[in-house]
């Protein structure tokens, strides 16, 4: 069915029909820029760049639009997707959502706290456990549009959500991230990103 026809029915009420989603097979041509700093499979090497395999497709088309319209501002993507269309974007998220995570290891001093912290929080200072959004296995929710945290790199993750915490990153929904960051102390931002990058 095609994109013109499911806008028409939704257009006059007919519900149940799924948007068609994008393709991954047309995504990986247009990701050979990608593939310097992201891996070929979305795998990076390099922990300050995120892995892209595994994400939920729905999160990461987020990212790109809003990395493409400058309201999620990421100096190394400057001017890479300005060419990339509505579509690209899809596909390509649909690329990465296609490919395995591989997984890291948890260092063995972060192991108690970082798993403590996503699986329970801290409830004395308000800070909610991971496991709500982001899932037990830290898989998170493609239809909610939160991301899979799931061997991703610890740096980058402690990254972000020092970011949250400061403010300056600031493209979470209702500022769930910035509340949350925003509570938590550097060691404890330090061990719940160590967890996750073994967490499966």
């Amino acid at each position: 069915m095609n994109k013109l026809l499911i806008s028409l029915l939704v257009s006059i009420g007919i519900t149940g029909v799924a948007q068609a989603a994008g393709d991954a097979a047309a995504g990986k041509a247009k990701t050979a820029v990608c593939a310097a700093c992201h891996g070929a499979d979305g795998n990076s090497a390099l922990a300050n760049f995120p892995k892209l395999a595994g994400q939920n497709e729905k999160y990461l088309l987020k990212q790109l639009k809003e990395i493409k319209s400058g309201t999620r501002p990421v100096v190394e993507m400057t001017g890479l997707l300005d060419a990339m269309s509505a579509q690209d974007l899809e596909n390509i998220a649909a690329y990465y959502g296609s490919k395995k995570t591989t997984l890291g290891q948890v260092p063995k001093d972060q192991l108690e706290l970082g798993q403590k912290l996503y699986r329970v929080g801290v409830p004395s200072k308000g800070v909610a456990a991971c496991t709500g959004c982001h899932s037990p296995f830290g898989k998170g929710n493609n239809s909610a549009g939160f991301p899979s945290l799931s061997g991703q790199h610890a740096a980058y993750v402690e990254s972000q959500l020092t970011k949250f915490r400061k403010g300056e990153r600031a493209n979470d929904p209702n500022g769930m991230m910035r509340g949350v960051a925003g509570k938590m102390s550097d060691a404890e931002i330090k061990a719940v990103s160590a967890y996750v990058q073994g967490l499966h």
